[in-house]
């Protein structure tokens, strides 16, 4: 029997395993991740595959910290294997810490969860009032730009790095524009592009190769200023092979801010999904890796699981249509 808590942030689900994952061995939460197919694998593949789940399924297993510095260590998953960052996931696991009482939270301010993940220490910042949880905000690794302006399947993209690294390219580029009507000309779009990005020295991380590649593709609009004068953009992420972020999508955001930033943005962005849900983003400081951006969202708990395997099904941990 495996147990789980799950979220949504943004329209993205978040499933959080909480019991019947066998130990993953490592040295920390990096090495972890290095470790997992070997150890739990058979796990991610049950609650992320039909009929559990789905091809744009997303969730994590709960490991311990790298140290105790740290809340919690957490290794992200989606149907394609695990991931290095999860912007979503992280504000999801801030509510669930507060929400489970894993973190003493002031019930009338704010209070910071530090969660270890393959590609560093984050923090999700809760906002609570009355006890209730209000938000909560993503603080990212240091993210920056890798290059601009790389030729990629017929069209030209931005690198960028939030925790994973991300292509940007305008929808308008390709003669289409992010809405729900053009999501399988994007989706298609992505997986060229990605492929074409495989093994491009743009696509190398400058310190550790093992979060080096293309994770998603990052397809947006310029959108009129608010009303508050904020810069608007509305993205899809294609992360993986063709899964689709329902969110603005964390660590996405986190590289876009990196590519805004540099191009001159100071205040904050109003990033929204291709489903109409917001994230927030401001840079929160200058480092000399590059920006740290905070962005604002919230998760909202959407039930508790316990799923289970017939050793007599034939199915066995389930199988993707997409």
């Amino acid at each position: 029997m495996i147990s789980t808590v799950d979220y949504h942030t943004g329209g993205e689900p978040f499933r959080i395993v909480t019991g019947g994952v066998p130990e993953i061995p490592g040295r920390d939460v990096l090495t972890r991740r290095e470790n997992a197919p070997g150890h739990a694998d058979h796990v991610r593949r049950l609650l992320c595959h039909e009929p559990r789940g789905h091809a744009d399924m997303y969730g994590c297993f709960l490991v311990p910290p790298d140290d105790a510095g740290a809340h919690l260590g957490v290794l992200f998953w989606h149907k394609d294997g695990f991931s290095t960052a999860c912007g979503h996931g992280t504000i999801a696991l801030g509510a669930y810490a507060v929400h489970e009482g894993l973190v003493e939270a002031d019930p009338d301010g704010e209070t910071d969860v530090v969660v270890d993940v393959p590609s560093g220490r984050v923090t999700a910042r809760v906002r609570c009032s009355g006890g209730r949880v209000e938000a909560v905000t993503f603080v990212s690794v240091p993210s920056y730009v890798l290059a601009r302006d790389v030729g990629a399947a017929g069209t030209r993209v931005d690198l960028s790095y939030g925790g994973a690294i991300y292509a940007s390219v305008p929808a308008g580029a390709l003669g289409l524009s992010v809405e729900p009507r053009h999501l399988t000309a994007l989706v298609e779009h992505a997986r060229r592009i990605k492929a074409a990005l495989a093994g491009h020295p743009a696509t190398r991380h400058p310190a550790d190769d093992r979060l080096s590649g293309v994770y998603g593709v990052i397809f947006y609009d310029e959108l009129p200023d608010d009303d508050e004068g904020h810069a608007r953009q509305r993205n899809v992420t294609v992360f993986a092979d063709g899964e689709v972020d329902r969110s603005p999508c964390g660590s996405g955001t986190a590289a876009r801010m990196a590519l805004l930033h540099e191009a001159g943005l100071r205040g904050t962005l109003v990033h929204e999904s291709v489903v109409g849900s917001v994230f927030r983003a401001r840079v929160a400081r200058v480092s000399g890796e590059g920006i740290v951006p905070e962005i604002e969202g919230m998760a909202y708990r959407t039930g508790r699981h316990v799923f289970e395997l017939d050793p007599a099904d034939p199915i066995g941990t389930g199988f993707t249509l997409r």
